[in-house]
């Protein structure tokens, strides 16, 4: 159906799904880790620090058959939504929270998940999602520092390609597709600044560029070069 509706996109698989039922309300936390502190001769004071991960949880049932209050058309059984949520989590991978019609789309893991019936009940399941938003994040080796070698007379060093990855601002020339093997040819992108939102390593079309956040496709690593 269009219209509002919330979709659930695996990063290790890109396999896509939408919520049977929207919640009654969604709402993203934003918080800072500020922390108080005593000075003397000024009382106490609040510090600011970094802005904490983001969460959210969704409140919602799955249906066993079709009714009035069904945002997808294509609903499938409680069990199928049930495992695509817990393979993600058994895998210890995360997905991408897309909201249609609004601007929030964002990288989330799944702090846990709880379904069942209620009240009874058995025609329809009942289910508590709770996500976290997940930040891309890399380990880096400190080496004793080396003397550089002095390059030979004559012979002029090439410069290593540019390098991108998740959140690098990029300049795209190509086609856009649904999800990274292909799926749902879409419009062109021609010197389109763009931002990198997903990367899926071994796939035919691996970069997925969006705009502040907000994912427009997936193409070619060839067609995505550093801004």
């Amino acid at each position: 159906m269009d219209g509002f509706g919330i979709f659930l996109t695996d990063y290790k698989t890109s396999k896509t799904i939408q919520l049977p039922v929207n919640p009654a309300e969604l709402k993203l936390k934003y918080e800072g880790d500020n922390s108080s502190q005593s000075v003397v001769n000024l009382g106490e004071i609040n510090r600011l620090g970094n802005l904490k991960l983001v969460g959210t949880t969704i409140e919602s049932t799955l249906p066993c058959d079709v009714t009035t209050y069904v945002a997808d058309d294509n609903l499938q059984e409680p069990q199928f939504y049930i495992n695509f949520i817990k393979k993600i989590q058994k895998a210890k991978g995360h997905m991408q929270l897309v909201v249609a019609n609004t601007k929030i789309s964002m990288p989330m893991t799944i702090e846990s998940f709880e379904y069942g019936f209620a009240d009874g009940y058995d025609e329809e399941y009942v289910y508590t999602l709770e996500l976290k938003q997940y930040r891309e994040f890399a380990a880096t080796k400190v080496s004793k520092s080396k003397k550089k070698k002095k390059s030979k007379k004559g012979k002029k060093r090439i410069s290593p390609p540019k390098k991108f990855g998740v959140g690098s601002s990029v300049v795209v020339n190509g086609r856009l597709y649904m999800d990274s093997n292909g799926n749902g040819p879409g419009a062109y992108e021609k010197n389109a600044k763009r931002q990198v939102i997903n990367i899926a390593t071994g796939h035919k079309y691996p970069i997925c560029v969006g705009i502040n956040g907000a994912a427009r496709g997936w193409v070619k690593k060839s067609d995505v070069k550093k801004a």
